[in-house]
């Protein structure tokens, strides 16, 4: 089982940054792939960025490529998501997501989701 906790969501202004970390619960974090999401209000959720258990590979949503990194910290059981260059747009609940195997896109390919935490961007 695996016990996921965002953190670092707010209001920011377009233009400006953000880091979001999820921290994970359970020792076989470093085995895992992680994932980021985001749900706007009557909208899908979609993704965002997933990396692998290692951290040797990422992929990015098109939307987010050059904007946001994820990263991730074994030792610390933590996933990140810097967001850089925020627009309206990005305007979400984020989620991180924990999977078994190698990165995913897909949103049920997930087993374990956090509560979310809300980023909003003023314009």
């Amino acid at each position: 089982q695996v016990q996921l906790v965002e953190s670092g969501g707010g209001l920011v202004q377009a233009g400006g940054s953000l880091r979001l970390s999820c921290a994970a619960s359970g020792r076989t974090f470093s085995s895992t792939a992680m994932g980021w999401f985001r749900q706007a209000p009557g909208k899908e959720r979609e993704f965002v960025a997933a990396i692998n258990y290692s951290g040797e590979s990422t992929y990015y949503a098109d939307f987010v490529v050059g904007r946001f990194t994820i990263s991730r910290d074994n030792a610390k059981n933590t996933v990140y998501l810097q967001m850089n260059s925020l627009k309206p747009e990005d305007t979400a609940v984020y989620y991180c997501a924990a999977r078994r195997f190698g990165l995913s896109i897909k949103t049920y390919e997930y087993a374990y989701w956090g509560q979310g935490t809300q980023v909003t961007v003023s314009s």
